[in-house]
């Protein structure tokens, strides 16, 4: 009887957002929730390396979760994009130019969300929220 209701926060685990980006011409970033929809209009927020609290371009994504921009030639260093609808978000860091190393590199590639170890360590929180929470219950009948 426990197992079902253990089961119960991998399913919050859905909400959860990814964003994936690679290097082309331009800077592609595809948004997705961790359930694999597009987040469809999202609002993205592009900043630049040389001034970080200042937004450098302003959007949203299209009906697949995608946006585009094209940096500049000489800018390097991290490039950070914000992508937000509806309470759920992310912030992915890309780093362009050499101050980053590799970077430079056509092909550049990689994505925001939680690795296989940190869902496992975060499905063992809840199954362990759940059996404390048995054990304060079943504390109290007796």
């Amino acid at each position: 009887m426990a197992v079902p209701v253990a089961l119960a926060p991998l399913r919050a685990a859905a909400h959860g957002t990814v964003v994936e980006y690679r290097r082309t011409e331009a800077i592609a970033i595809q948004a997705r929730y961790e359930g694999g929809d597009p987040m469809a209009n999202a609002q993205v927020t592009v900043y630049a390396p040389d001034e970080p609290s200042n937004p450098w371009r302003q959007g949203t994504t299209d009906s697949k979760g995608r946006f585009a921009f094209v940096p500049p030639g000489s800018a390097s260093g991290n490039w950070e994009v914000r992508v937000r609808k509806a309470g759920h978000g992310e912030i992915a860091n890309i780093p362009l130019g050499q101050k980053t190393g590799s970077a430079a590199a056509s092909g550049l590639a990689g994505s925001t969300g939680y690795t296989p170890l940190q869902k496992a360590l975060m499905g063992a929180v809840g199954v362990w929220g759940f059996v404390g929470t048995a054990l304060f219950f079943a504390q109290r009948r007796s």
